[in-house]
């Protein structure tokens, strides 16, 4: 199903958004703010966090993203060797110097990706009440792009679900709200703070290969309550093993992808969709340094990314 389909059918049942304006802009962190909730980083928040480095594992959370990795359609992905040598072609200079180059055609919103702020928006106004014709354009955005999300170095929290709910995978159309979030925490020995990237293991990754559609079409996510928590908490960015983060079906069919616009819209906290989650989990992880810098391609509304944990 396309993802827009999604969000124009439901809207056809509910009659439109219409969200009224004063109740989430202009946003918290002052009328001008780009940011978001990164602005809820430190250099001090930083240093705490190097702390829980431990043994010095490193766990790549980005899972490998190729032309039959499972996406909304239409999107896709595609890889071209632009300058070959299969070992036949010819070589340079006395030093036979051979080479290959690349060419990427790609929908950024694949594999492991981070939401930009200027993603989902409400009625045409996007995170700070900033309005689409205002910075939407052909060619990139010219406000709330990826290329400006600072480098986030802070402390990372996983949330087992599957241990919460006693089934691994959690079952598709669980929805995570606040009573589910501070079980789950409580059971980690872990206070969300402020500053903090919280990642769900729901066990949902593993079933990407079995069934990519079934993949995309439902999964277990963050309720709307939840992600309303998660935003006053202060997190900077919330993951999850699943396509969308938040729960599909959603919690109410005239409400599509509300979490989405609760946190990048009304609160200015990042999405991170389809994280790597398992050896993490399996290694009994709660708290671990987490670190991601994205590439900074000019005025690109998604990214794909390769998050790293360090214990």
């Amino acid at each position: 199903m396309r993802w827009a389909a999604v969000i124009l059918g439901a809207a056809a049942i509910a009659g439109g958004y219409g969200a009224s304006a004063e109740d989430w802009y202009p946003s918290r962190y002052g009328a001008e703010d780009t940011k978001g909730a990164t602005n809820n980083l430190s250099p001090e928040i930083t240093k705490s966090a190097a702390g829980l480095v431990q043994t010095g594992k490193v766990y790549a959370l980005g899972v490998v993203t190729g032309k039959v990795t499972p996406a909304y359609p239409p999107r896709w992905f595609n890889i071209v060797i632009t300058q070959s040598n299969d070992g036949t072609g010819p070589v340079v200079a006395a030093n036979k110097v051979t080479a290959n180059d690349d060419l990427l055609i790609t929908y950024l919103g694949m594999g492991t990706q981070l939401d930009g702020l200027g993603h989902v928006g409400i009625d045409h106004r996007y995170y700070n009440g900033i309005r689409a014709q205002d910075f939407v354009a052909p060619d990139g955005l010219k406000k709330l792009g990826t290329h400006d999300i600072a480098p986030i170095a802070t402390r990372g929290v996983l949330l087992d679900m599957t241990r919460h709910f006693g089934a691994d995978p959690v079952a598709p159309g669980t929805a995570f709200n606040k009573a589910e979030i501070d079980a789950a925490a409580a059971a980690a020995g872990v206070t969300i703070a402020k500053g903090d990237v919280v990642i769900f293991h729901t066990g949902h990754l593993k079933v990407e290969a079995s069934d990519p559609a079934g993949y995309i079409a439902a999964h277990p996510g963050l309720g709307k309550e939840g992600a309303e928590y998660l935003a006053g908490l202060g997190v900077v960015a919330i993951g999850a093993d699943s396509p969308a983060v938040e729960v599909i079906p959603f919690e109410k069919a005239e409400e599509p992808f509300v979490v989405h616009q609760t946190l990048l819209a009304k609160h200015g906290v990042h999405i991170l969709e389809n994280i790597n989650t398992a050896e993490l989990a399996a290694d009994g992880a709660t708290t671990f340094f987490f670190v991601l810098g994205q590439p900074r391609f000019q005025g690109a509304v998604q990214m794909v990314v390769n998050p790293i944990a360090i214990r």
